[in-house]
């Protein structure tokens, strides 16, 4: 799969990790230009931040803050992932063609399942302890967690299947962070656990840790101290399983992964000698 790194772009005002930063159209403009300059394949656009502090954006407003971004991908050829589980959204993203959508409802509204099914975007499908809406502060057992997550995509897969959705295009995100719990031990395990979940499905994983605060915890740092963490993370979870990152930051990552490719193929070439 090509389209290993997404590049976030966050156009909002209250994101836990850059709030307001790229409002501005101008701004927005600028980062996801840098964003694909620093190695990502896709830029994931979010217009309503899922924070639980965040406030309600109305869908024109978040259309409104998204288009710009989706016209200068389409002229300079970029793909693009829009992250949103509002469904005026996801049908005007449909109409736009793109090559993503990105719910962290994991598509809870079965009305919208005949568009998706007759369009050509690949779907990320998230589970989220809360199911519905914005993240919750939710206490979950890290123990219990991956049942959860395995009854969620059981269910979420075969309704999506059965509305006429092509399996192969699916793709599955787990949840880091407030999406499977509070306690930052639940977010190891679903770390820990990737390659289980990937084999149970056999589909592609994406895995957002990017800046999440479970990080944050365990370090003890702020976000503006937490790049090297999340790159541990994030490599962590490429070597287990991971298919697809989701990050703030493309461009140590796609280094990183480069670095490790080139280590782990001059091992094998020396095995062979």
């Amino acid at each position: 799969m090509t389209d290993r790194i997404f590049g976030i772009l966050n156009i909002t005002e209250d994101s836990f990790s850059d709030p307001g930063k790229y409002l501005e159209p101008e701004a927005a403009l600028a980062h996801a230009a840098g964003l694909i300059g620093d190695g990502a394949d896709v830029i994931d656009i979010g217009a309503a931040s899922s924070n639980p502090r965040s406030e309600p954006v109305p869908p024109e407003i978040e259309i409104g803050r998204m288009a710009p971004v989706v016209l200068m991908a389409k002229e300079r050829g970029w793909k693009l992932s829009i992250d949103s589980f509002a469904p005026e959204t996801q049908l005007w993203a449909l109409g736009e063609g793109v090559a993503y959508l990105n719910d962290i409802q994991g598509f809870s509204d079965p009305s919208l399942y005949p568009y998706l099914a007759s369009s050509n975007a690949k779907l990320i499908v998230m589970h989220a302890v809360q199911r519905i809406g914005r993240a919750q502060k939710i206490d979950t057992d890290p123990s219990e967690i991956m049942g959860r997550i395995a009854d969620f995509f059981d269910a979420r897969v075969d309704e999506l299947t059965h509305a006429g959705i092509a399996r192969h295009r699916l793709i599955l995100d787990p949840g880091m962070g407030l999406f499977v719990g509070t306690k930052p031990a639940v977010s190891l395990m679903v770390l820990r656990r990737l390659s289980q979940l990937k084999s149970a499905f056999g589909l592609p994983v994406l895995v957002s840790v990017s800046r999440k605060s479970f990080l944050r915890k365990l370090v003890g740092r702020n976000i503006d101290q937490i790049g090297p963490a999340s790159l541990a993370a994030e490599l962590y979870a490429a070597m287990h399983g991971a298919d697809m990152i989701r990050t703030h930051e493309p461009r140590p990552l796609k280094d990183a992964l480069s670095i490790w490719s080139q280590i782990a193929g001059a091992g094998a070439a020396m095995a062979g000698v």
